[in-house]
């Protein structure tokens, strides 16, 4: 173990961390994306964007995004299927900023955008990151996932 890395250092405290300040990170942003789809489905937190009332039944793109929302935001901070779901959900989020915030404005302070911006690339990253150690995949998942979970993390070598 390198001087940089050892435990005593503040990298190697971090470092130490990364993966369970991801799995924290997955568990919010699944958490905070699950509440979005109760509010318009099941009326939870105010409701559909504060009304009160939910979304109609099978309208596009409000209902088939609220299912996303829910199911999505459910199985990401679950962790189960995670990178799969992240994937869509940061696919659906990709398309409620371009379809129905860009065409207002260009930048997303300027069209309300924000929310959409950062769930895609919170989303996005989780895709690439996986779920951590706190998730359900790594107890009912595949052996992949299982062995990832297990592989020794490879040091960077300097050339």
């Amino acid at each position: 173990m390198s001087p940089e890395t050892s435990p005593r250092s503040l990298d190697g405290l971090l470092e130490t961390g990364r993966p369970y300040v991801l799995s924290l990170f997955r568990i919010v942003v699944g958490l905070l994306f699950f509440c979005h789809g109760a509010s318009s489905l099941l009326g939870w937190m105010g409701g559909a964007m504060g009304t009160g009332k939910t979304v109609e039944a099978g309208t596009w793109p409000g209902w088939y995004a609220a299912v996303i929302q829910l199911v999505g935001g459910a199985l990401v901070m679950l962790g189960l299927g995670t990178r799969i779901a992240a994937f869509i959900c940061s696919g659906s989020m990709a398309y409620a900023y371009f379809h129905e915030h860009q065409p207002e404005k260009l930048w997303p302070l300027q069209n309300g955008g924000e929310a959409s911006a950062m769930f895609c690339w919170a989303f996005f990253l989780i895709v690439f990151t996986g779920p951590g150690p706190w998730a359900l995949d790594r107890i009912f998942g595949s052996s992949r996932a299982s062995a990832a979970a297990a592989e020794p993390r490879r040091q960077p070598s300097a050339v």
